[in-house]
């Protein structure tokens, strides 16, 4: 009995080896495209670079300042009998803003004009004099003295008229004055008299103060870092000057104002404070919507650059250090590595100083599935529309 289980036992242990033996025999050989094999293909979409001219442009803080202010001061003193306008309202150069009374200013012509009459007078009987006194000094009735006094008489008379005269001058001048009136057409603003009120010329307090608001002057700020360095690429043909620069405004809604600028000028000092150079640029203002003192920004073209590589930022990776790099797709359709340095960002594309070049095919779509040397397959990259 025990020969008998041990020989069912070994038959069974036989059975299992060969079912074994049979299963391994029956594995599959490994294919070309297993662990053995080449990595398949990638997909990736990419772009082609090209050359293009590159208007160069800035983004700088900026606050707005009216085109002409006037203070507008006494020149005589007197009260104020009226005020003839409304304030925030339009006044036109050469309005009349207040009435100064003008009694004593009144007077005072009157009585130069007076003396201007006495002084005819007596020029008529001075001459009259001098000319009888020339016959008797010439016939010896009359000595020589007599004769110079009537002389004398007759250049004091005509002295006194010309006094006389500058006295009305003065007079008509003074009482002119008493009708304050606009140096400047523009807006003006509220009074700080009213009438009853004491003014007195030379006063340090203005009557009020006009601006003209269209056009309208932006100041903008600019590093003068920046400024040196524009002019240094300007210097080596980099990049050419534009005649009339353009400005855009953006205000704080993020709108873009409807009128475009042109720069005036820069400043010929540097800000000891702030390091910075003031630009002055020149805006249409003509719905009085810029009101002096707003903050803004500003979009200042400074130059163009032609014959610049862009590349989109979505193709330019940084690495941990900062440094700029690019996956690129070579003329084996394997990636290619390189390092790249980057200049101005413009719009959403980079401008490319070095390690990218016209023709080379960048890659914007897969890079999270390819490594350097790996074989792809080029299709055109689908670029996402940008908002403004």
């Amino acid at each position: 009995m025990l020969l008998r289980i041990k020989h069912l036992t070994l038959t069974a242990l036989g059975v299992i080896c060969i079912s074994t033996l049979t299963a391994c025999g029956s594995k599959e050989p490994a294919t070309a495209t297993g662990a053995g094999g080449p990595p398949p293909a990638v997909e990736v979409g990419v772009i082609t670079l090209e050359a293009s001219d590159v208007a160069l442009t800035a983004e700088l803080p900026g606050r707005t300042t009216a085109f002409r202010k006037a203070e507008v001061r006494p020149q005589v003193t007197g009260i104020i009998e009226k005020r003839l306008f409304e304030e925030g309202s339009e006044v036109e150069a050469g309005q009349q803003l207040y009435q100064i009374d003008s009694a004593t200013y009144r007077a005072a012509l009157a009585t130069a004009r007076a003396e201007l009459a006495r002084g005819e007078a007596n020029l008529a009987a001075a001459k009259a004099r001098e000319a009888r006194y020339k016959d008797l000094a010439a016939a010896k009735a009359i000595s020589q003295q007599e004769y110079d006094d009537a002389l004398a008489n007759l250049g004091q008379s005509t002295a006194s008229i010309a006094a006389a005269r500058a006295a009305i001058e003065t007079a008509q001048i003074n009482l002119k004055y008493t009708e304050v009136r606009a140096p400047i057409s523009g807006v003006i603003g509220k009074s700080s008299v009213t009438e009853g009120a004491l003014v007195s010329s030379g006063q340090s307090e203005v009557l009020a103060t006009i601006q003209q608001l269209d056009p309208i002057y932006i100041d903008v700020s600019q590093s003068a870092e920046n400024l040196l360095r524009l002019k240094r690429q300007m210097q080596s043909g980099h990049i050419s000057a534009l005649e009339a620069a353009k400005v855009n405004l953006i205000l704080d809604d993020g709108t873009t104002y409807e009128h475009e600028g042109t720069l005036q000028f820069s400043e010929v000092g540097v800000s000891e404070s702030t390091g910075t150079v003031t630009l002055r640029a020149l805006f249409d203002n003509p719905d009085r919507f810029l009101l002096p003192g707003m903050f803004v920004r500003t979009v200042v073209q400074e130059g163009s650059r032609g014959n610049s590589v862009l590349a989109p930022q979505q193709g330019i990776i940084r690495d941990r250090t900062g440094a700029a790099t690019a996956f690129v797709v070579n003329s084996n359709n394997e990636v290619e590595l390189r390092q790249v340095k980057t200049g101005r960002s413009v719009g959403h594309n980079w401008v490319i100083e070095d390690g990218l070049q016209v023709g080379d095919r960048l890659i914007l779509e897969g890079l999270q599935k390819i490594r350097p040397g790996a074989p792809v397959t080029v299709v055109p990259a689908k670029l996402a529309e940008t908002s403004n």
